[in-house]
């Protein structure tokens, strides 16, 4: 058990995250149409390699079976794939339907929230936007943060003033980058949600609720009223995010299921006409120094891959952003340098 002491976590998830910039970018930031492309890209440059490191590869292609095969293999999953993208959007739908009593309850839970938030901002309506919505909560939060800070200030005991220095200034300045962030993001887009996944609140909730237990008693009147307001703040904040980033999710698998589907029926197209059509004896030259029949089989390949490829990228994003958020509240599921 340490002396609560403990070096402050960084709070981008890049500064959190045991991964390179590369490959927080492929994983988050990156367009997902170019995450695919990547993977596609892979697949092809792999199976040219293969085709033309690997001795009799072009002979194999010629003499066998072998493009009748694969393309059989990858009809086989476009139309599963397909199938998996109705089984998603019955997910996503099935969230949508219910009896009129079930919608008022989701309205009033809704309106009652937001009266909450309205409540904590100091605002007689809660902005509508979602980045406008989060960006209010954070600046609240800086601004509770601040005031905390100027109550604290030439306090007798330096242990209170040297955690309260600590936490508002991890507030005030993450608050900052944050909301700058969130000026002008659009909902949809992974701004939103990448913005709000580099304002680290859950350890600073359980800084704030620490300093509460620890040094409550010691507090005047006008330093507590203000740590709890924080601390009320940073509370709200926390199923807010987790309520947009539902969204979120529903918003990626629609936005999914609308790709795979648009790129399935060309991608049955190219593998029904390799099996139908494609005769490798008809490709006997090359291509920059490659089989023509390898390149072809390799290009036809990629493009049946489509919907895959898109899959992956959608998927790996929100598994990402999943396992980036998978405790609400001061619950802080990685290492740390030192914690109570």
């Amino acid at each position: 058990m340490t002396d609560g002491s403990s070096e402050t976590p960084d709070d981008t998830v890049g500064g959190r995250a045991e991964r390179s910039r590369a490959t927080l970018w492929l994983l988050l930031d990156a367009d997902r149409r170019v995450v695919a492309g990547v993977v596609l890209s892979l697949v092809f440059l792999g199976l040219v390699a293969a085709g033309t490191l690997l001795p009799g590869a072009a002979g194999a292609l010629r003499g066998g079976d072998s493009v009748d095969t694969l393309f059989q293999a990858l009809l086989t999953a476009t139309i599963t794939g397909v199938t998996l993208v109705l089984t998603l959007n019955q997910l996503v739908l099935s969230q949508e339907l219910g009896a009129v009593g079930d919608q008022r309850d989701r309205m009033g839970g809704a309106m009652e929230f937001r009266e909450d938030a309205a409540a904590v901002v100091g605002e007689p309506v809660a902005p509508a936007e979602p980045a406008a919505f989060l960006s209010a909560l954070v600046e609240t939060a800086s601004e509770r943060a601040t005031a905390l800070g100027e109550a604290v200030d030439g306090a007798v005991d330096e242990e209170v003033v040297r955690a309260t220095d600590e936490l508002t200034e991890a507030v005030v300045g993450n608050a900052a980058r944050t909301t700058a962030e969130l000026d002008g993001a659009r909902f949809g887009a992974f701004e939103v949600i990448g913005a709000v996944l580099d304002f680290n609140y859950s350890w600073k909730l359980f800084a704030a609720r620490r300093l509460r237990e620890r040094h409550g008693d010691t507090l005047d009147e006008t330093a507590t009223a203000a740590l709890d307001e924080l601390i009320g703040a940073l509370r709200l904040f926390g199923p807010a995010r987790e309520h947009f980033k539902t969204l979120y999710f529903q918003w990626e698998l629609i936005d999914l299921s609308r790709r795979m589907l648009a790129s399935a029926v060309p991608a049955l197209l190219v593998a029904a006409g390799m099996i139908a059509f494609f005769d490798a004896e008809r490709y006997a030259g090359s291509i920059l120094g490659v089989e023509a029949a390898v390149v072809w089989v390799a290009a036809a390949a990629a493009l049946s891959l489509v919907p895959f490829a898109l899959l992956l990228a959608y998927i790996l994003r929100i598994a990402t952003v999943t396992g980036r958020t998978l405790s609400i509240g001061p619950f802080i599921l990685r290492e740390t340098d030192g914690e109570t």
